[in-house]
């Protein structure tokens, strides 16, 4: 009897231990690779329908995003957020993180990692039930100066506000002068002017035709590069990153024929 108690408890210390083993194995293959990618708000639904069909692929990944102005982002970067990649829509915020590439700029970015990913396009857009006669950015630059009209913009410190602030001065307008006769409004991103001309409560604004595309808005005129320059879109990965294989192998998939007829369909362009 002695024996068979003994062995009835070996019996059940086995199976308990080969439970535990099991259950420990179904946690450790349940647990998923948390990847935080830092985004341009003009990505906002390009870079969500991506990222989802990359989690299909890759039932390990979990990607979690935040997006916002680049200057914002840039900011949360440097103050120590958590961030793995990081994508402007612009190089300056970029270049701010970059010691490769301005000098006075912080060492954040991982080296050998950062990429001109998209370009995308500075546009003038009007809300679709709006009245105004503004046509083209030679027209809207008549009417600023007339005071005529009432134009949205970014702000100061988003890549939006920087291309219109160099559109208004390929003109010959003053910023400061406009903005204090009332002729400008101002959005901390693109996504709050692109809401400012969708409701009516400007005349125009300009935005990324993307983000024309996403709120069903008609560009009436495209900037050109000797407008504004470029609108290049800089991604890297953030060099305090502990995931860094799995945050390069999603960087390296934005720029796959798969992401990028996403991007293409709302505008962007690849940049590489």
């Amino acid at each position: 009897m002695k024996k068979f108690i003994a062995l009835m408890v070996s019996a059940c210390l086995v199976f308990s231990m080969a439970a535990c083993s099991s259950t420990e194995k179904s946690e450790t293959a349940d647990k998923k690779t948390e990847v935080i990618v830092f985004g341009a708000s003009s990505m906002t639904e390009t870079l969500t329908e991506i990222g989802n069909m990359y989690m299909a692929e890759n039932e390990n990944i979990s990607l979690i995003f935040n997006f916002d102005s680049s200057g914002t982002l840039k900011t949360q970067i440097e103050e120590g957020a958590d961030c793995d990649i990081f994508i402007s829509a612009g190089q300056k915020q970029m270049n701010q993180l970059d010691k490769n590439a301005d000098p006075s700029g912080l060492d954040l970015v991982y080296e050998g990692t950062r990429i001109d990913l998209l370009e995308n396009r500075v546009t003038l857009c009007k809300a679709e039930n709006s009245d105004t006669t503004v046509d083209s950015f030679d027209t809207l630059a008549k009417m600023l100066a007339d005071g005529t009209v009432m134009l949205a913009m970014g702000n100061s410190d988003v890549p939006v506000g920087q291309y219109t602030q160099k559109i208004l001065a390929y003109y010959g307008l003053n910023e400061e002068e406009l903005a204090n006769s009332g002729v400008i409004t101002y959005g901390s991103n693109v996504k709050e002017v692109t809401t400012q001309v969708s409701e009516g409560t400007v005349d125009c604004g300009i935005i990324y035709c993307t983000d024309a595309f996403s709120a069903g808005l008609d560009p009436i005129d495209y900037a050109t590069a000797e407008m504004c320059g470029q609108v290049i879109y800089p991604a890297a990965l953030i060099n305090t990153t502990k995931v860094p294989e799995e945050a390069k192998a999603f960087l390296d998939y934005l720029t796959t024929d798969t992401a990028m007829a996403v991007f293409e369909k709302v505008g962007f362009a690849p940049a590489f």
